[in-house]
């Protein structure tokens, strides 16, 4: 039976007082300076405040020009640290893990957003984004670990780095779309290469206290699940990660590809030896039910998007009752505002259909 409210402890010795983790999630609330807002503040804490036992930023962009959303929460600058040293305290003073994401968006942002060409590891016409210079791939690589700099300075107890998503480390590694010929591209040995010299940077300056996760995806953008599940292997074995965070669009599924068809995609992922390393996925884990089921398959604990929208204390109610499902949709303005949702979030989740009344 899962452990829903045991304590799980990170090699680094950090702990999370239950198996729930507020998954990071887009919101639109912030300024455009990258600064914190009151709104983003509200929605974070109200989650810590309501039981996650590890609350996660959104996307948190590392670069100005990794911005990929308007009102996102930047960390590239800092005069950013003010705002993330208030969230922090926050988070903290509900007894919740705070983590924030660390991304860049590539050419996965629009050109109107940050007012310059996108970047990619390499032009892609699609996008209208250019090719980054070895000289860029260097200073992204630095950047990220500049910013995670800045998240230990705010009192963040870790990071998670977003290689997920068909952002610009997915991007990296994706065979489709990285077509440079240098040492950063061709072999996955090359397309893992930015990735790993992060994460290398960041245990190196921020030390073995400070959680360290990454979040992959085995699908989409042209990631290969046998891809993936190598580097995650790679991330076990040979990097000095504390999390390992696995998006897996639906947990429920079977991937896409025929080949891997014999069982389902979360399966492909439990089957791994994770070592001392903990992990945990993303990806309709939406009912008690749905959360009882993944602990139970071996996953440490659960990233909960869309029911933590809904329900800010969705770990309380699932911890106090076995059987518990979240209202159902389209949920009123009224209602999604009372649970710390601002206007413009509001207004963001018209995009996902049938989810605002």
């Amino acid at each position: 039976m899962a452990l829903l409210d045991v304590p799980l402890r990170f090699k680094n010795g950090a702990q999370m007082k239950n198996r729930f983790m507020l998954a990071p999630m887009t919101n639109t609330q912030s300024h455009e300076d990258g600064k914190l807002s009151d709104e983003e503040y509200q929605w974070l804490t109200m989650r810590a405040k309501g039981g996650f036992g590890l609350t996660m930023t959104c996307a948190s962009h590392v670069q100005f020009i990794g911005k990929g959303f308007p009102g996102q929460l930047g960390i590239y600058d800092d005069s950013q640290i003010e705002g993330h040293q208030r969230l922090v305290k926050g988070i903290k003073a509900n007894n919740s893990l705070a983590i924030i994401q660390l991304h860049h968006a590539g050419m996965r942002t629009s050109e109107n957003l940050i007012g310059q060409q996108p970047v990619c590891p390499s032009s892609n016409e699609k996008h209208n984004s250019r090719s980054l210079s070895l000289e860029e791939v260097y200073q992204l690589r630095d950047d990220f670990i500049a910013a995670a700099i800045r998240a230990q300075k705010s009192g963040y107890n870790g990071v998670e780095v977003h290689g997920a998503h068909g952002y610009i480390l997915t991007q990296f590694l994706s065979s489709d779309i990285n077509k440079r010929d240098d040492q950063y591209g061709g072999s996955l040995e090359n397309r893992s290469r930015l990735l790993f010299e992060i994460l290398e940077g960041i245990r190196n300056t921020c030390g073995e206290y400070f959680l360290l996760g990454v979040r992959l995806s085995p699908e989409r953008f042209g990631m290969q699940l046998s891809e993936v599940k190598t580097v995650c292997e790679q991330l076990i074995n040979g990097h000095d990660i504390d999390f390992l965070d696995i998006s897996l669009w639906d947990v429920f599924k079977k991937p896409e590809e025929e080949q891997h068809q014999s069982k389902s995609l979360l399966q492909h992922f439990t089957d791994l030896d994770y070592k001392d390393v903990k992990w945990t996925v993303a990806g309709k884990i939406n009912t008690a039910k749905d959360v009882v089921e993944v602990l139970d398959a071996g996953v440490d604990f659960v990233s909960i998007g869309r029911s933590a929208i809904l329900h800010h204390d969705f770990p309380k109610k699932v911890i106090t009752d076995p059987n518990f499902e979240p209202i159902q949709l389209p949920a009123s303005k009224a209602y999604l505002s009372e649970e710390g949702l601002s206007s413009k979030f509001i207004t963001y989740m018209n995009r996902w259909p049938n989810f605002v009344k």
